[in-house]
């Protein structure tokens, strides 16, 4: 089927055509990300088991593929004690369930929706095939949603479900998968659409780091609670299949009141004085956490960063704390043997006051042996020569008043073509931003050349996301392969890209 441009928009929301235009809740000219508190009583921290998210087992395989089949619904979860709280998840849960994939060895997995509104699936950070990918447009409409048949647009609709094949030919990294219709993007996340997609490979595999039960993936993320239990959000249109945005207090970004870490309010968790390989990912729609252990560990580092978005770094990198913007994600190793048995270690959020310094809490229970090392050689980066970028494209991301979230000035426009790389091709993209904007690039990863004059303590590796803040620039190295097609490329505050900050890449 097709779909005119017209119609997709109707569907998806119309951030391009109907930007709400808010003035109030501005500092310095620009909306700030707004704290949504809760009207149910919460719980106290560290009383909550963290929940570790289950692997997912594929129904079915062949040579060269893993097949998975996936229900998108509503469920009920105990999150808060005494009330339940209705999720959106893959198969039901939230976070979503763990995919395991091999490098080199495909995986498809077919989503079936059956939620009472469209869903686009986006894997982060993987290197996909253009029909694959989940461009915004790209929509599973529920059953018996329709629309009268168009002819004038690019977008691939589909009813019911839709096969997503992913190729794994890229380096084993910890990525994640998420909603991301357009326009909605925001609040079908914040009701539970995310999950983790964990690609492995044997160089990895040959490395003498933590792994089995302590190795555990940490999805961090915040939540507001209505008086039911519900997740709270400011739509404008509730039901999600109206008006796209929020209420103007938080067109700069909304901000929970309670932090969720797989799921569970500031849980606690149980470890060995061994050391422990923690894969963490910032799920916020837009807090960014400065992440801090208390007590510090005496005598070194609180965290030694293996991994970034792209896969494993070339050397560890030490950390006394660690920034991480919405959508990043850190691949860190916490010692535990610097600490007695019997101790209690918070870990805490440094971005912010109150409930929301703290996240979780790391019980150390017992004395156990640790053969675990890590080598002072972790990969080896193959980045490309920076002179051979082919083109040096600006791409200046601000807001505009009345007009909203803007990238060079326009906003998001399925129509419109803001770049043209060539395939096989390197390019070096300036990134410009007056706010708090972390940015994103679909298909591809790159290398961080400078931010704000020099490379930031957080760059190192293979990028997917970069945190810029207010009146920073960034140059990134992009090399363009694998694919050639249609990609999209945006700021990953959800609400400022639901709000029309993003923009379109096509690798010709």
């Amino acid at each position: 089927m097709k779909w005119s441009r017209r119609e997709i928009l109707r569907l998806a929301g119309s951030a391009s055509l109907a930007l709400p235009l808010f003035e109030s809740g501005c500092i310095g000219g620009r909306p700030q990300a707004t704290l949504l508190a809760s009207r149910v009583p919460l719980p106290q921290p560290f009383e909550t088991a963290l929940p570790i998210p289950p692997v997912l087992n594929a129904d079915r395989k062949d040579g060269s593929t893993d097949y998975y089949d996936v229900r998108v619904r509503p469920a009920s979860a105990s999150i808060l004690p005494g009330v339940g709280t209705t999720v959106w998840g893959y198969n039901g849960i939230f976070p979503g369930p763990t995919i395991e994939a091999r490098r080199g060895r495909k995986v498809s997995l077919r989503l079936w929706n059956t939620l009472p509104v469209p869903i686009v699936n986006h894997l982060h950070g993987g290197r996909t095939p253009p029909e694959s990918d989940g461009y915004p447009t790209d929509l599973i409409l529920p059953n018996g949603f329709d629309l009268p048949h168009m002819h004038d647009t690019r977008a691939r609709v589909v009813q019911e479900q839709r096969e997503y094949i992913y190729p794994n030919d890229q380096r084993a990294a910890t990525l994640w998968y998420h909603d991301h219709r357009m326009d909605f993007t925001a609040p079908q996340v914040w009701r539970g659409l995310a999950g983790f997609y964990i690609l492995r490979d044997d160089e990895e595999a040959q490395l003498p780091l933590p792994r089995g039960e302590k190795e555990i993936p940490l999805l961090i993320c915040d939540r507001s609670f209505d008086a039911n239990g519900s997740f709270l959000y400011p739509a404008l249109d509730s039901s999600l299949r109206g008006q796209p945005g929020v209420s103007m207090d938080y067109m700069g970004g909304v901000l929970g009141d309670v932090i969720l870490v797989n799921g569970a309010p500031w849980p606690k968790l149980e470890v060995a004085n061994t050391r422990y390989r923690f894969r963490i990912l910032n799920a916020s729609n837009a807090r960014r956490y400065e992440l801090a252990l208390d007590p510090a560990p005496p005598g070194g580092p609180a965290f030694v960063q293996i991994g970034s978005d792209g896969g494993l770094l070339a050397a560890p990198l030490a950390h006394r704390t660690v920034r991480i913007s919405p959508a990043e994600r850190f691949d860190v190793v916490i010692d535990f043997s610097k600490y007695k048995v019997g101790s209690q270690i918070r870990l805490l959020n440094l971005a912010a006051d109150g409930a929301q310094s703290q996240i979780m809490r790391f019980d150390i229970t017992r004395q156990e042996r640790d053969e675990t090392v890590i080598l002072q050689k972790l990969s080896r980066l193959d980045f490309p020569d920076p002179g051979r970028a082919a083109v040096t494209r600006v791409f200046d991301f601000s807001y505009r008043g009345g007009r909203g979230w803007l990238i060079n000035r326009k906003p998001f426009n399925p129509a419109r073509m803001d770049a043209q790389p060539k395939l096989d091709t390197v390019e070096i993209w300036r990134l410009q931003a007056d706010f708090n904007h972390p940015l994103h690039l679909h298909l591809v990863h790159f290398q961080v050349l400078s931010h704000s004059g020099r490379p930031g303590l957080y760059d190192a590796g293979w990028k997917d996301t970069i945190n810029l803040g207010p009146g920073q620039a960034a140059d990134i190295l992009v090399p363009f392969t694998g694919y050639r097609g249609r990609y999209v490329f945006h700021c990953h505050n959800l609400e400022h890209e639901d709000m029309a900050m993003m923009g379109n890449f096509e690798v010709i």
